[in-house]
């Protein structure tokens, strides 16, 4: 297949391209483009203007600070995988990414792109909703910063305005006596999971979860935060009946219903499993760091 006809630009600053996404109400920005020429050529995307965003210096580079990662618009995946610094802020990041497609992609394709792009099924969006991240957006109106809660609203649709791109994605640093894990099922290494749990959760002294925070991809039109479990898993010591609970909990948030992959029963059937495996090794790497 062969992409539509499309006018294309190349700015050299945000603000350019800002100002060429609001000239043209048709237009897409291309990042990494890993999800996006895949779209154009099935002619699911058919704009009128195309705005190259590689080439803007500005979104470049990783912040690596005391309190949170800030990613900007054009880092790469890879990149961000193979950090040490970030791996040492915040381990969760490596561990999503490594489930992320495949190395030619991820050597390609932006943390933000596949955060605009907002495909239910994909990793990171559910990365940033356990996280509690948030983006960074500019349009013509000026700069905003938005949630990861607000951001996914359906299936490949987020809350941007149709003038805004986001200039970089910020994610906390892991906090103290906190344990990360992302397990996924996928059909083939590398395919769409058809479910993936990421689970963040943090002890106190005595060894009670004082926060969990619990997400999921591919089980609803978009990344869900599994608010249910969390709060099955609060107070607790995360034994391994309080764990059963909560995955049960977790069932009863898949919404996606039957598909050539996979029914809603066995989805459920997933993301019960997996959130079992997920927070039992979030709790003991949790108490590893405690004990360290």
């Amino acid at each position: 297949m062969k992409p539509p006809l499309f006018d294309y630009v190349t700015p050299e600053s945000v603000e350019e391209a800002v100002a060429a996404r609001a000239a043209e109400e048709d237009s897409v920005l291309l990042a990494g483009g890993q999800s996006l020429l895949a779209t154009l050529n099935f002619r699911i995307a058919n704009p009128a203007l195309l705005i190259d965003i590689s080439r803007i210096a500005a979104l470049k580079g990783i912040d690596v600070g005391a309190g949170e990662i800030i990613i900007r618009a054009m880092v790469r995946q890879r990149e961000v995988e193979l950090s040490d610094a970030v791996h040492g802020a915040n381990p969760l990041l490596r561990e999503v990414l490594q489930k992320v497609a495949h190395t030619v992609v991820r050597n390609r394709g932006t943390i933000a792109g596949s955060i605009a792009h907002a495909d239910a099924a994909a990793e990171l969006p559910a990365m940033l909703l356990a996280t509690e991240g948030v983006v960074d957006v500019q349009g013509p109106g000026g700069t905003r910063v938005i949630e990861a809660s607000d951001l996914f609203k359906f299936h490949l649709t987020t809350s941007l305005a149709g003038d805004e791109m986001i200039t970089a994605v910020r994610i906390p640093n892991l906090a103290p006596n906190t344990g990360w894990s992302f397990k996924e099922f996928a059909r083939r290494r590398g395919d769409y999971a058809l479910a993936g749990i990421c689970a963040l959760v943090t002890l106190d002294d005595n060894g009670r979860c004082t926060k969990a925070r619990l997400s999921a991809c591919g089980i609803a039109s978009t990344a869900v935060r599994l608010e249910s479990a969390e709060a099955e898993l609060a107070g607790s010591t995360l034994d391994e009946n309080t764990i059963a609970r909560a995955a049960k909990a977790a069932r009863d948030c898949v919404t996606a219903a039957d598909d050539s992959q996979a029914s809603t029963a066995y989805r459920r059937h997933l993301v019960d499993t997996l959130t079992q495996r997920t927070v039992a090794v979030a709790r003991d790497r949790a108490l590893e760091r405690r004990a360290a």
